[in-house]
């Protein structure tokens, strides 16, 4: 009789270079029923076996390749050119133009956004008939899930900061480089050793990085009107504690689906923004108050601003109220972006994501050249090659990895 399949989330791979924060996979309970539905078992229906991708892509249709694919890349693309626009455009008028520098009410509006999508997810994904599963399902959960959540929280504002100092284009190379602070925090903390490509994939990419900051450096300080090196350097140290947050996020997700299975990804999504949303809340209201604290001055915070971030952030878009259209934009592209994450891989699997993600963030820095004028030089796109190029690598060999993976499962069970 033949194997049904079952609707099994797809597991995480924790080094993969081409998963972020939107890439979050579950891990289920029970391994053996994964590879089952992973890969068919000889005849199913009547119809001879294929080779994973091929027949995932066969069976779920054409139609969902383009609603899978075309909705990850109106979500994101859109999302990381309202990201742009927010932190690097003026609002107002040209005699007197100001900048949104308000990130974590923006966080809060963002995650607000993704839990509410988070919970018509989960109670949408869960069969009929069934309760929709709780998102802390146990008191040993919750810490860690606290964790995620002000590591997160903590992360934005250096990324945000960072763009005063660096151009968008160098942030988001270095946002494609999250196999670095996670390799980091493995070797450092969990002491776990890589193979030797995963070593020469981060030396590339660093390399490429470097290569393109380094250039571009050069080239403003000819033109006159660029940011000094020193200038440069800081911004690249706050967006190293950027992804160092980052770093400590994926690890410690990756621990909590390893650990209390089974817990899934729209669990997962629903907790963590909820959890973010009261974090980042809480900061929001208190600020004020921290401030005149010797804590607050001794973190910089400004106490001269009268009711701190939130009314500053309602303030400044009273003055411009267009930018309520933006930030509600990208809020809800981030959250749409998640779901269609999840859906792609509970439709197809992470292999097929793979192409999808590494080219989704190649497109998404030419959008940014094209949309708001960058140049680069040639060293620079020497740079980007060597980031782009390295990034690639790893997820191909990722790729057959895993085929070969499915495969040994499937010789396994014959």
């Amino acid at each position: 009789m033949a194997r049904s399949k079952q609707a099994t989330p797809i597991r995480r791979q924790v080094s993969s270079e081409y998963t972020g924060k939107h890439d979050r996979v579950p891990r289920t309970a029970n391994p053996a029923a994964a590879a089952a539905a992973a890969v068919p078992n000889g005849m199913s229906n009547g119809k001879p076996e294929m080779a994973p991708a091929t027949a995932s892509m066969q069976d779920n249709g054409l139609r969902q390749v383009v609603f899978a694919v075309g909705g990850i890349y109106a979500s994101f693309l859109t999302w990381a050119y309202l990201q742009e626009k927010l932190t690097t455009t003026p609002y107002g008028d040209a005699a007197k133009p100001e900048l949104f520098k308000f990130p974590v009410f923006l966080n809060t509006i963002q995650s607000l956004f993704a839990a509410t999508t988070g919970f018509l997810y989960l109670a949408a994904s869960t069969p009929r008939g069934q309760r929709s599963p709780p998102i802390i399902p146990s008191r040993a959960i919750l810490l860690p899930l606290l964790l995620v959540a002000v590591t997160s929280s903590l992360a934005s504002p250096f990324g945000y900061a960072s763009l005063a100092h660096i151009d968008y284009i160098t942030f988001l190379l270095a946002k494609s480089c999250k196999l670095l602070p996670v390799m980091f925090l493995h070797i450092t903390v969990f002491r776990k050793r890589y193979p030797l490509y995963k070593y020469l994939v981060v030396a590339a990419v660093t390399a490429g990085v470097a290569v393109f900051t380094l250039h571009g450096g050069k080239r403003h300080k000819h033109s006159g009107g660029g940011r000094g090196s020193g200038e440069t350097a800081w911004g690249l140290l706050l967006l190293s504690i950027n992804l160092l947050f980052d770093g400590l996020t994926n690890s410690t997700q990756d621990y909590i689906f390893q650990t209390f299975r089974p817990y899934s990804g729209p669990q997962m999504m629903c907790a963590n923004n909820v959890m973010q949303t009261l974090v980042t809340a809480s900061y929001l209201v208190a600020g004020p108050y921290v401030a005149t604290t010797a804590v607050g001055r001794w973190v910089g915070m400004d106490e001269g601003a009268a009711g701190g971030e939130l009314a500053a952030a309602l303030a400044f878009m009273a003055r411009h109220p267009g930018v309520w259209r933006d930030v509600l934009g990208f809020a809800a592209c981030g959250a749409v972006g998640q779901v269609f994450i999840f859906y792609t891989l509970s439709t197809f699997s992470s292999v097929f994501l793979v192409t999808v993600t590494v080219t989704r963030k190649m497109v998404t820095m030419m959008l940014s050249v094209v949309a708001f004028g960058h140049r680069l030089s040639r060293m620079q796109w020497l740079g980007v090659g060597l980031v782009f190029g390295g990034i690639g690598v790893e997820a191909q060999i990722t790729r057959r990895e895993k085929l070969a993976k499915q495969a040994a499962a499937k010789n396994k069970k014959q």
